[in-house]
């Protein structure tokens, strides 16, 4: 008896202490009160739930796109005669200003050959003088047999033959003359390619720093004529490249507002203005090519990072607006849970509605009007008609804090 005694007891207490937990009574001990989220109005709980007011003010519609920042420029220093690199004065990341000398190429066989070039042209102006000297000695002769043949001395051949003579020295003159010009060319020639060993920052537009964005060689490499050395970037303003399809394509046109993020900076936006649309779509992705002018005016953003951009496409006024966290699904549709008054206290009602433009954390009811105050915490524990208890947001934050 003893042993089969003591199991009924314990199962007796168990139920009486279950009938206790689950009955209401006024015991704040073990009240239905006391647990999280709700509070005891007779015998029906009231959910605790923190609201917000229905809003009616402009909103702005937004489309996003996903792309990356490029320079709005780009050069590359490039040789334009070949060699060995010798010098580079500059590294990635560096500054350079326009005519700053950036690299330079071993010059001992272009010096070699200005040299040669100059040596042929003493030459040349020293047969000139040979061949100068040379028509007047001709002159000469050619006038002492005119008055020789005029005395019937020298013989009509004489003369035929001293005027070939000063003709064939004409001749050699000129070509004297044409061979000067030829090597002053070549001498011109051979200083242009000396100078091209040394390879300046030189860009077109107005702005006058960039910043060394590639090193293609290293010093002592053998470079080909227009191989890249370096390559400079204009770092302010940058380019947002975004593509975007058919439908969102017509929405955008020049001149509108772009807010940007970047993982970079969390938290942060940065402005932009869309500034081209390319006329056409690529086949293969059925998407068209996006430029937004990005203002960088303290370098913080770099070309190569990723970025978010929002277009701002339209602006609505007077919308009705509440708050994304009002939004909750029931039945497949969109609602939210409106603050109703009465005697026993603040009840909610479901109102099923239809949303248009979300504006980053405001959304806008198209249908039907809505006004008052609507639940943005807690509308997972309510149904239509169900008690609620209002709440300070701080106060939620300061237990979930806890």
């Amino acid at each position: 008896m003893n042993r089969l005694l003591l199991p009924l007891i314990v199962i007796a207490l168990a139920g009486a202490g279950l009938w206790l937990w689950l009955s209401p009574g006024d015991d704040p001990a073990v009240s239905p009160a006391n647990s999280p989220g709700a509070a005891v109005r007779g015998s029906t709980r009231a959910v605790a739930v923190t609201v917000a007011e229905v809003q009616t003010r402009d909103i702005r519609e937004a489309t996003r796109f996903t792309g990356s920042l490029t320079a709005a420029s780009r050069v590359e220093i490039t040789p334009r005669v070949s060699g060995r690199l010798d010098r580079i004065y500059v590294d990635i990341g560096d500054t350079v200003r326009r005519g700053d000398r950036l690299a330079s190429l071993d010059t001992e066989l272009f010096e070699q050959e200005l040299q040669q070039a100059r040596a042929e042209l003493a030459v040349a102006r020293a047969s000139l003088s040979e061949a100068q000297a040379s028509l007047e000695a001709a002159r000469r002769a050619l006038t002492r047999t005119r008055e020789l043949r005029e005395q019937r001395v020298a013989s009509q051949s004489e003369l035929d033959a001293a005027q070939t003579e000063v003709q064939a020295q004409e001749a050699r003159v000129e070509l004297a003359r044409s061979q000067i010009d030829q090597r002053e060319a070549a001498v011109r020639g051979a200083q242009i390619r000396l100078s091209y060993t040394e390879l300046f920052a030189v860009w077109h537009g107005e702005d006058s720093e960039r910043l060394v964005a590639e090193r293609f060689a290293d010093e002592g490499a053998i470079l080909q004529a227009n191989m890249p050395v370096l390559a400079l970037v204009e770092p302010n303003p940058l380019r947002a490249v975004v593509f975007v399809t058919e439908r969102d394509y017509a929405r955008l046109r020049p001149g509108q507002e772009v807010v940007l993020t970047t993982e970079a900076y969390p938290g942060e936006t940065f402005a932009g203005i869309v500034s081209r649309l390319a006329p056409e779509f690529r086949e293969t992705s059925r998407q068209a090519r996006v430029e937004i002018n990005v203002p960088n005016p303290d370098l913080r953003l770099r070309p190569g990072m990723f970025v978010e951009a929002s277009i701002r496409v339209r602006h609505i006024e007077n919308a009705t607006i509440v708050p994304v966290d009002a939004l909750v699904e029931r039945g497949g549709a969109p609602g939210v849970f409106r603050i109703m008054d009465d005697d026993e206290g603040p009840r909610v009602r479901f109102v099923p509605v239809g949303t248009g433009v979300r504006d980053g954390n405001w959304v806008e009811i198209r249908s039907p009007e809505l006004d008052g105050r609507v639940v943005t915490l807690g509308q997972h524990l309510l149904s239509d008609g169900s008690p609620v208890q209002l709440v300070d947001p701080e106060q939620v934050d300061t237990v979930g804090a806890r």
